[in-house]
């Protein structure tokens, strides 16, 4: 009757523990696209710059001095750092929970026992070691080690496991992402300081010339060839001129600061080569093929790390639906006297015990993670699509605008020269009064919105070819 009894109840344990991990909720799942065009502009040639180091790609000394001093000392680079030690950290962490927990232990106790009740008068009527009868109050004293073990039978902590070491390797990316990012800015706000330094050095180039023409137009005003509107008109030109290089030393201080907050220092003068701006051209830009943008770009596998892990996390909450197993022991010694705690086997105490365990009634914690599991790995496809789709979208832009700045600098420069020489005709036709003194203003003028314009276009120009270097991926290796 009782053995009937017992193979009914492991038989219902069994069906219920079988109907706990047949029973799943259904959920949705998505695989990654990460197709990409066969080429930007239909060249198969797989020559990358993004290959180059930042060293070799950025070849002024000032701005290899500067890049590295970042890279030592910028903030919240070193703060990513750390956030690397906490991913490793967490590694360690999730790779003890799948192995065997061992400690040692070691209790002492009293207890009194009231004689008059049931184990007070076994305890009395007990002989120890002969006549003696058991010590009152008892003593207890006990030391031994002890082990806890989860089996991992369906992989769950194995897979939580690989995905603290997936997002480990994802905040590398992400340190080599910011990297990359870290870099550029550093060298675009290089190549925008020299550009306000040449465009202050063409105010002040202005101002002279706008001084010397005052002084032409006070002569002529004397001698009545002109009147004192044009003086005026002069004067207020030439104060034009004169505020707008305060403007300039504005936003050179204001970079200047900006390049010294990414090297992680205190406001300082920047060495820099001014003169050398006008010399700069754009180098060589060799795009690669677009599935090269798989591989050398941090963001991407950074995102594509973060898939893969958060596919793992998938199955770690579906694990939670399966029966769980859990093995202890323990072996130490016992005695309510230290001297009996060496004699054996009398003192020696062992146990063994394995328990399963498994979800039956009420699972709505372990669906609500086994659904959020599986919506953030959706979300994790789509990020990782996003962040592919930007990577091209990314250098097809900068390679477009290279090729356009380059054709709109050519003819910005023709300009400049034109305009330049405009100045001198209109100051000759003026002084033979020939021309109104409005139109050596407004020449005046013309070239030298020409020549800032011609100064724009260059710094985008070095900042087009930057940022392609970055999109491609360079600068972090």
């Amino acid at each position: 009757m009782y053995k009937r009894r017992i193979t009914k109840w492991v038989g219902v344990a069994f069906v219920s523990l079988t109907f706990t991990a047949c029973s799943l909720p259904t959920v949705v799942q998505k695989s990654a696209n990460p197709m990409v065009p066969a080429s930007y502009n239909n060249s198969q040639d797989t020559t990358n710059t993004a290959k180059l180091r930042w060293q070799d790609y950025f070849t002024d000394p000032h701005l290899s001095a500067l890049i590295d001093t970042a890279l030592q000392n910028n903030q919240e680079l070193n703060i990513t750092l750390q956030e690397i030690q906490i991913a490793q950290n967490e590694v360690r962490a999730r790779k003890g929970e799948y192995l065997p927990s061992v400690g040692l232990r070691g209790a002492t106790g009293v207890d009194k026992v009231a004689r008059y009740t049931n184990i007070g008068a076994m305890e009395a009527t007990t002989n120890i070691e002969g006549e003696r009868e058991m010590p009152e109050p008892l003593t207890d004293f006990m030391v031994g080690a002890f082990a806890t073990w989860e089996v991992d039978v369906w992989h769950k902590l194995r897979n939580a496991k690989k995905a603290a070491v997936l997002r480990y390797l994802s905040t590398v990316e992400g340190k080599n992402f910011m990297v990359t990012n870290l870099v550029a800015e550093m060298a675009n706000s290089y190549y925008e300081l020299l550009a306000l330094d040449n465009q202050l050095a063409i105010v002040r180039q202005n101002i002279a010339l706008q001084t010397n023409a005052l002084e032409i137009v006070k002569a002529q005003k004397e001698a009545t060839r002109v009147t004192e509107l044009a003086v005026r008109k002069f004067e207020a030109e030439l104060l034009h001129s004169k505020s707008l290089q305060y403007d300039i030393q504005q936003k050179i201080t204001e970079t200047e600061n900006r390049i010294n907050f990414l090297a992680g220092r205190y406001p300082q003068p920047i060495a820099r080569d001014a003169q050398a701006f006008s010399s700069l051209v754009p180098g060589t830009i060799s795009a690669g093929i677009p599935t090269q943008l798989l591989e050398n770009r941090p963001d991407v596998k950074q995102a594509e790390l973060e898939l893969a892990a958060s596919k793992l996390d998938v199955k770690v909450a579906k694990a939670n639906f399966y029966p769980s197993l859990g093995i202890t022991a323990g072996v130490g010694f016992q005695a309510f006297d230290p001297s009996f705690l060496i004699k054996t086997p009398e003192s020696l105490l062992y146990t063994l015990a394995g328990d399963i365990a498994a979800p039956l009634i009420n699972r709505n914690a372990i669906k609500a993670t086994y659904y959020s599991a599986n919506a953030k790995q959706l979300q994790a496809v789509y990020s990782y699509e996003r962040t592919v789709l930007n990577a091209y979208v990314e250098v097809a832009n900068q390679l477009s605008k290279i090729n356009n700045l380059e054709k709109s600098y050519d003819l910005k420069e023709k300009q400049v020269q034109a305009l330049t020489q405009s100045i001198d005709i209109s100051n000759e036709l003026f002084k033979s009064a020939r021309a109104d003194y409005m139109e050596v203003l407004l020449t005046q003028r013309d070239a030298l919105e020409s020549k800032f314009e011609l100064i724009e276009t260059k710094v985008q120009q070095m900042n087009a070819w930057v940022n392609i270097y970055q999109a491609l991926g360079g600068g972090w290796n």
